[in-house]
């Protein structure tokens, strides 16, 4: 199961049902199966609360995961900061709505096993990425 929750901010304005449809056949299409993968949206000091506390990291991000996968079904907590979403969108003279939807599915890819740390890493996440939003845009052309 899929759910989407806030903590101190305002649920931004997805489409469920879609979402949850293109979670689900993005990770298809690495062999993966939806467990329980559970969103809070939150604000940059609530992410950073969560960095300090469980990474040990003082910085701000994006997108945290917590990934509780087991086998091909993919389970975690990701947490994603709004705010930071909405300034990564400015900075990258992006559409929030897409920049949104690219950290959501972020999350996923990461569960499903593709990772952005290492060398040549964060190209083949950019690229997973781009190939996940097409999809979503071919989805809503249906």
């Amino acid at each position: 199961m899929i759910t989407y929750q806030t903590e101190g901010v305002e649920m931004p304005n997805i489409r469920k049902t879609e979402t949850t449809a293109w979670i689900k056949a993005v990770a298809e299409t690495y062999g993966k199966r939806t467990g329980d993968v559970a969103y809070i949206f939150c604000s940059d000091e609530k992410i950073l609360e969560v960095n300090r506390q469980y990474l040990q990291h003082d910085y701000y991000t994006d997108i945290i995961t917590f990934d509780y996968t087991e086998g091909n079904r993919i389970s975690g907590d990701l947490f994603i900061s709004l705010d930071t979403v909405r300034t990564n969108a400015e900075q990258f003279n992006a559409p929030y709505d897409t920049e949104l939807h690219r950290v959501i599915i972020h999350g996923i890819l990461h569960l499903c096993g593709i990772n952005d740390k290492g060398p040549g890493e964060r190209e083949i996440m950019e690229a997973a990425e781009d190939k996940a939003l097409a999809m979503l845009v071919q989805m809503r052309q249906r």
